[in-house]
């Protein structure tokens, strides 16, 4: 299905890897320019140069830069001043024990999950309200709505992303910019599959079984019983940069696995 989303610039944050690079690289297909950001600058250029090899005819760029530093992401605003996209997906997470949350935890997470997020928002969305046209999706969880108790610092900012999605929408009002919210469930990325891989190394399992016996253990309450894809992310995300999606204003759109009850 042709997305209409040929010649579109899209910033992609922390697209080097997981959720981001999904992301990235479903854009990419339908045609988009797209806008790699992370940290590591070596990181950056090869999955710039991967995308460059995988879909010659689009112009992905390198846009490194902790978007977490004040400095940093006004050098990239003065970068790339003009985008049609904008996917807040950078964000970090820790198992911690409420106890072991102390406030400068508290205020790290903040920093980094939200107010750089909000930072973006704050210069390309006026953009996108002059033009027209521009659409900006919050990556959030499963966790915002539905915490698991394990991880109270970033529950706290994914909901606050949702709510933050919500504010922005309003000022779209009677315009073809769109904000929204992606909520995954337990999504497969890197670093999971190297946590369920370590978990069993001493049974002579495949990753396969190894994925079925620990949702069956651990999350029982998935409906699907594996991970979610990243690639599933991606898809759904290239959806809603679509001009298809133009009815979807400061939605929370759940791609959990039946992780979340339904309340009639």
């Amino acid at each position: 299905m042709d997305m209409g989303l040929i010649n579109k610039t899209a910033l992609v944050t922390g697209s080097t890897k997981g959720i981001g690079k999904a992301i990235a690289i479903e854009l990419a297909k339908e045609g988009v320019n797209v806008l790699i950001n992370g940290r590591n600058n070596e990181e950056v250029e090869r999955t710039v140069n991967e995308l460059k090899s995988a879909f010659p005819a689009t112009s992905p760029q390198n846009a490194a830069a902790d978007i977490v530093d004040i400095g940093q992401r006004e050098a990239l605003f003065e970068q790339y001043p003009n985008i049609d996209i904008l996917v807040n997906n950078m964000g970090i997470y820790e198992i911690m024990q409420y106890e072991d949350v102390d406030d400068a935890v508290w205020e790290k997470y903040f920093r980094t999950n939200v107010l750089a997020a909000n930072g973006l928002c704050k210069f390309y969305l006026p953009k996108m309200l002059k033009n027209n046209d521009g659409r900006m999706i919050f990556i959030a969880s499963e966790e915002a709505v539905m915490p698991s108790g394990q991880m109270p610092q970033y529950c706290m900012t994914k909901s606050m992303l949702l709510s933050l999605a919500k504010s922005l929408s309003k000022l779209t009002r009677g315009t073809e910019v769109t904000v929204n919210t992606i909520m995954p469930g337990p999504t497969l990325s890197e670093n999971v599959h190297q946590i369920i891989d370590g978990m069993y190394n001493d049974e002579n399992l495949t990753f396969s079984e190894k994925e079925k016996k620990f949702m069956a253990t651990m999350l029982p309450q998935s409906e699907i019983q594996r991970f979610i894809r990243p690639v599933e992310i991606g898809r759904l995300a290239a959806f809603l940069c679509s001009p298809y999606a133009s009815a979807f204003k400061g939605s929370p759109i759940r791609m959990d696995g039946g992780m979340v009850p339904t309340i009639f």
